[in-house]
């Protein structure tokens, strides 16, 4: 693929050389074609030969000698030229502002190369003109004008053609490719990078491309990102996908561990061979184990629910100072809570929201339970009711800095839940019951210092 891209480039740079070469070469012959048909000449090449030729009217011979018009001379002098006037025999009569390197005598052959050559001074061109039997050489200073005299052969030149124009086209096509390939190197790199990061986001390979300098740089730069961000998001699904496989091998054993036990007493009942007070305590043993499925199915159907945002709030306006307080009364009031040490306190004697006492009970009741389940029997729970809020806080054990990171997901349990019934959705679910509520929830931990569960409401009191 890079040597491809590359190649490719290379070849449009050669097809381009060759047209510029083509057309270059049709320019080059149309001007001479034109030139030579037409007689194209600079304005400036063209006024002072004018100049030259009709300068013959301004020169008068009186009685062998040779002067000059007024308006000649104000001319000469406006050009910066000056003038020798010769005679037949190329013997000069007159003239003026004559430089000093300038002949007294012309033969033809003389005439010849001061006409073609600059041979007065570097700067001067020599313009030759007649009138009569005189002929003159009239020297304009301008360095900007030069004669150049051509001898073009056509058979030599198509010689010359023949043995270097090939040579020559080949060697522009040479230097053409080298720089191309350079260029073409340069060019077709980043892109080939850009190219083989795009292929591996496709093939799920979050590899990382050296960022290139120039023009590509943000462009590469930025799949980097990209690709970074796709590896965690790749490496969060996996882990979300092993916790999920954990969590439906535990609810699997949850459910498993009641249908065994009810299993086991059902097949007890079925003989006969037992006492009323056993054939009670069995029926017991197996609603008790009936209710706990049913809690589990409940907390499975609750967390898909919540998670699709489909849950029906009833609404209504409670007192959260007394409905709190209740709720601490309530677990006192378990046999196995009983002794537990829970202080209340509140901000003001009534705080009225707006909520779903049903679903709001579950979520606050979830995180008191939490306080009282994970921790030793003498731990002391507080729970503080505000204008906004609702604090529960502890001094137990405190949670582990990576389980606090992943206390709220839906299908996590912490190293200290590991032997506790339950599905591993309680915290997640109160989480988005709060939400459900427009509220929102934080936990807070240190190891061995203790917990602090923060509950923040919205909903205010909803008029009637």
């Amino acid at each position: 693929m890079k040597w491809r891209l590359t190649v490719q480039f290379l070849l449009s740079v050669l097809s381009i050389a060759i047209i510029v070469i083509f057309v270059n070469t049709a320019i080059f012959i149309g001007l001479i074609v034109y030139q030579q048909t037409t007689n194209f000449q600079s304005p400036e090449i063209t006024n002072n030969e004018q100049f030259a030729r009709d300068f013959g009217q301004y020169i008068h011979l009186q009685n062998g000698e040779v002067f000059f018009d007024d308006k000649g001379l104000q001319l000469l002098r406006e050009q910066k030229a000056w003038i020798q006037v010769l005679n037949q025999n190329g013997d000069m009569i007159g003239g003026h502002n004559v430089p000093d390197n300038a002949l007294a005598h012309y033969s033809p052959i003389d005439l010849i190369q001061t006409y073609k050559y600059r041979e007065i001074d570097p700067t001067t061109t020599v313009y030759v003109g007649g009138q009569d039997e005189l002929s003159y050489l009239i020297g304009i200073q301008n360095s900007n004008v030069t004669r150049v005299v051509w001898h073009l052969s056509t058979s030599s030149f198509l010689q010359l053609l023949g043995k270097f124009g090939l040579a020559i086209i080949i060697a522009d096509l040479l230097v053409t490719a080298l720089v191309g390939w350079f260029f073409g190197r340069a060019l077709t790199k980043p892109l080939y990078a850009l190219i083989e990061q795009i292929q591996h986001l496709k093939n799920r390979k979050h590899t990382q491309v050296k960022t290139p300098k120039g023009l590509y740089k943000p462009v590469i730069s930025n799949l980097n990102e990209v690709s970074s961000e796709l590896a965690a998001h790749e490496m969060e699904r996996k882990r979300l996908e092993v916790m999920r496989e954990e969590w439906i091998s535990n609810v699997s054993h949850d459910m498993k561990t009641p249908l065994a036990s009810i299993r086991g007493y059902a097949e007890l009942l079925r003989d006969g061979n037992l006492s009323e007070d056993e054939q009670e305590e069995y029926a017991c043993i197996i609603e008790k184990q009936s209710l706990h499925m049913q809690n589990l199915l409940d907390d499975l159907n609750l967390t898909m629910r919540l998670r699709h945002k489909q849950l029906p709030l009833q609404l209504s306006n409670i007192n959260i100072v007394q409905f709190t307080r209740e709720i601490v009364i309530d677990t006192l009031n378990m046999p196995q809570y009983e002794h537990a040490n829970i202080e209340f306190d509140a901000s003001a004697d009534s705080i009225t929201h707006c909520i779903d006492a049903h679903f709001m009970r579950r979520a606050i009741v979830n995180f008191l339970y939490n306080s009282l389940l994970h921790n030793a029997q003498d731990v002391e729970v507080k729970v503080h009711v505000d204008t906004n809020s609702i604090i529960i806080s502890d001094n137990g054990n405190g949670i582990a800095a990576d389980d606090l990171e992943h206390i709220f997901e839906r299908y996590y349990r912490g190293t200290n839940t590991a032997h506790t019934l339950g599905t591993g959705l309680g915290t997640a679910i109160a989480r988005d019951i709060i939400e459900a509520h427009g509220g929102s929830v934080s936990i807070t931990s240190k190891e061995n210092e203790g917990t602090t569960v923060s509950i923040h409401l919205t909903t205010k009191q909803r008029e009637s």
